[in-house]
This record gives structure tokens, C-alpha cells and sequence, in this order.
């Protein structure tokens, strides 16, 4: 039982950083967007 719950451990961490940069990512990329659209630079 301590070797699984070592295990979700160590492989939990993986998935929560993963949804960390998506949501990095998706807002990024919708700022990208939006800065385009209205015609100004995002930099």
C-alpha cells in the first residue's frame, strides 16, 4: 500500500503541471489572438 501511494504521488505531479501550462498556454495564445484582431502588438 505505501509503494502505490508513493507512486500516485511521484505520477500526480506530472498531471498537475501539465494543466498548469495549458492554462499558460490558452491564455497566452488568446491574448496572441486578441492583440491581433484589434491590430496592436502583444510585446
Amino acid at each position: 500500500m505505501q509503494a502505490l501511494t508513493l507512486a500516485a504521488y511521484i505520477l500526480v505531479w506530472p498531471v498537475i503541471s501539465l494543466a498548469v501550462l495549458a492554462v499558460i498556454v490558452t491564455a497566452t495564445l488568446r491574448d496572441f489572438r486578441r492583440a491581433r484582431s484589434e491590430g496592436r502588438e502583444v510585446v
